[in-house]
């Protein structure tokens, strides 16, 4: 199979490229045209900055000329004043568009690693402390979320098929920038979808495939949410506590516009026509006595608007993007649907709240202060800002969950662009079924990928997988089964072509002991395995991948067990694929033929090293490479071994 295994921010200019460029030569266009116009902003960055310090100390000279020898009028200050403002104010945007250049460039540099394998070392495993640097003449590939914190202990596959942490399948796949979009993506990853729901995905990543710019601008402008965005937070807040419906109601909004109107009013009619002022002492006092008495609700709604105010203007950063986008695929038009309310846009809704908040701070103004205390300033804006939570509220978590759903489908999209010999998987209407043409590794780069086909069906639903270490039996099942993870994501699939029906997926490959609980290996798995079984028992039918089943006990507590548990799982319907060392084992597909069948890999010695050519083969492995593995290292084993035992016990001839 194989070996082991910002807002205001200037826009950037696409490259033209030519429709049969390859991924990776757009790619390098428009890194280039990144870093090139990063290059000319930090040029004008520096000029900048030195004409800031230039205009500084021509300001430092004028207030030396006007304050201490008189020489000059003290409006000659303003002439530096104005320029060092114009120059501030230029220098944060360059700066801002410089930064938004640079993220460009990290997006497309990063995009170049995973199409040629250099954003994993060779080797490189989930859980490895170190990173790759680049290869010569390689851009640099910005680091990603690895996803390490949706890795669950409990789950029946992920830690198995490297689906959360370091050089995992969701660090290859994630360019999501918000919360939101890697809770998404990590949660399809985890859970295999319906086959309706499949295709809908299937249809929307097709599109977004080849829409480079949105993509783009998606990850840009989400890197700022990212770093800004509380999303528990402001779906807390935009929910309406019981308060705002109870106390600032809309009839009570009613009755304090009245009240701002009448002391107005009477205010008007007291100064400009001479009338007694009592009227407005009254109405003054009416107003003021209804400020008192809601007070408590008032409060928490004028000085708890900032923060949420400032992610949902984040959050307007991306919705706004979304919004100016026209889809034709059906996920893709529900989810631009589902942004809107009453044909009302989110950017808008949003610009609603900002208004109000912007009002809201005139109550700061001290000379406007005491005219706000009289007609409800901050009472009516707090109504008004309530009112807005009980119109839009509810819809912010939908924002929030379309934008990470969009977020997931960017990045499975970003997955299709760059692997074009991938293919999208068909869908069976009926299990079991896994019918693999040229399957290889997701995670290899292509280069080390060594493809090979494979076939299950309700025909033959075991294959059992023997031969030497190192050659190629635990990558054949993290094949299969990161291959079902992506099928069934909504995702493309590395091979050439794959046809599979719905199913449930479990494996025991990396099952570990754990000191805290103390368990041992062997009951760590045997404690998986009775998880699958039960699992094995629901629909839809269960994909099994078991590596070494039961290597922890002696061979014939093994070969017992191993044949009851892999009965076990076919008889509730699962299928699937079981490695071994020991070839006793392969007695179980001969027993279950048919329905059953042994497959092997190969090595040979050359010259006294080993090679491998990781292609799957029919029948039963002959041979074993532990002692000459054993005797590479420098380990005195002897000469004499070297050949395996036949199934039953019994010597190979010769």
């Amino acid at each position: 199979m194989t070996t082991a295994p910002s807002a205001g921010a200037a826009p950037i200019a696409a490259p033209r490229t030519s429709a049969a460029s390859t991924p990776e030569a757009v790619a390098r266009e428009r890194l280039a045209a990144r870093r090139a116009a990063a290059d000319a902003l930090a040029a004008r960055d520096r000029t900048l900055s030195r004409a800031r310090l230039a205009v500084f100390l021509a300001g430092v000279g004028a207030a030396i000329a006007v304050f201490a020898a008189g020489v000059l009028a003290p409006g000659w200050l303003l002439l530096p004043l104005a320029a060092f403002v114009a120059l501030v104010v230029r220098h944060d945007r360059v700066i801002a568009a410089r930064t938004r250049a640079e993220r460009a460039a990290a997006y497309w540099a990063r995009s170049l690693a995973r199409m040629d394998g250099s954003w994993l070392a060779p080797g490189e495993a989930a859980g490895s402390p170190a990173r790759p640097g680049p290869r010569d003449g390689a851009p640099a590939a910005p680091s990603a979320e690895t996803g390490e914190r949706f890795l669950a202990r409990d789950h029946l596959y992920a830690a198995d098929l490297d689906l959360f942490g370091r050089g995992s399948l969701f660090e290859r796949v994630c360019s999501a920038r918000t919360r939101a979009g890697e809770e998404t993506l990590a949660a399809w990853l985890a859970q295999p979808a319906p086959a309706e729901e499949v295709r809908a995905r299937q249809a929307a990543v097709a599109e977004l495939k080849e829409r480079l710019d949105l993509r783009e601008e998606l990850v840009l402008v989400g890197e700022d949410v990212r770093a800004g965005l509380a999303p528990d937070a402001l779906v807390a807040w935009a929910v309406a506590p019981e308060s705002d419906t109870r106390v600032l109601s809309p009839a009570r909004r009613g009755i304090a516009a009245l009240l701002a109107a009448a002391t107005l009013l009477a205010l008007a009619a007291w100064l400009g026509a001479g009338a007694v002022a009592l009227p407005f002492l009254g109405a003054a006092l009416a107003s003021l006595l209804f400020a008192a008495l809601h007070r408590r609700a008032v409060q928490p709604v004028i000085h708890g608007v900032e923060r949420p105010l400032r992610d949902l203007r984040l959050l307007a950063q991306i919705l706004e993007r979304i919004e100016a986008e026209r889809f034709e695929s059906e996920r893709l038009r529900a989810l631009r649907a589902a942004l809107e309310q009453d044909g009302v846009p989110p950017s808008r809704r949003v610009a609603r709240l900002r208004l109000l908040a912007d009002l809201l701070d005139a109550r700061r103004n001290q000379l406007f202060a005491p005219l706000g205390a009289l007609v409800l300033w901050s009472t009516q804006l707090a109504f008004a800002i309530a009112a807005w939570r009980r119109a839009s509220g509810a819809a912010v978590p939908r924002w929030i969950a379309a934008v990470g759903e969009i977020e997931a489908l960017c990045s499975l999209a970003g997955l299709a662009w760059e692997q074009p010999g991938w293919v999208f998987p068909s869908l069976a209407a009926d299990g079991p079924c896994f019918d693999a043409t040229a399957l290889g590794h997701p995670l290899l780069p292509a280069g080390r990928c060594v493809r090979n086909d494979l076939r299950l069906g309700p025909d033959l639903r075991l294959l059992v997988v023997s031969g030497s270490n190192m050659s190629g039996k635990s990558t054949l099942l993290r094949s299969v089964g990161v291959n079902a993870v992506l099928a069934l994501a909504g995702a493309p699939v590395c091979a050439a072509a794959l046809r599979l029906a719905p199913l449930s997926l479990g494996a025991s490959i990396r099952v570990q002991d754990s000191l805290q609980e103390g368990a041992s290996r062997f009951y760590a798995e045997i404690t998986r395995l009775g998880a699958l079984v039960r699992r094995a028992e629901a629909e839809p039918p269960l994909l099994f991948l078991l590596d070494e089943i039961l290597a922890g006990t002696n061979s014939h507590d093994r070969r017992i067990g191993a044949e009851a548990v892999i009965r076990g799982l076919l008889a509730r319907g699962g299928f699937g694929l079981v490695t071994t060392h020991d070839l006793a084992l392969a007695r179980i597909a001969d027993d279950l033929a048919p329905g059953a069948a042994n497959v092997h890999f190969e090595d040979q010695v050359v010259e006294g090293r080993m090679e491998f050519d990781f292609r799957l083969r029919t029948g039963v492995v002959r041979k074993s490479n532990a002692l000459a593995l054993m005797r590479a290292v420098g380990l005195d084993v002897g000469e004499a071994g070297g050949a395996a035992p036949q199934p039953g016990g019994e010597k190979p001839p010769g």
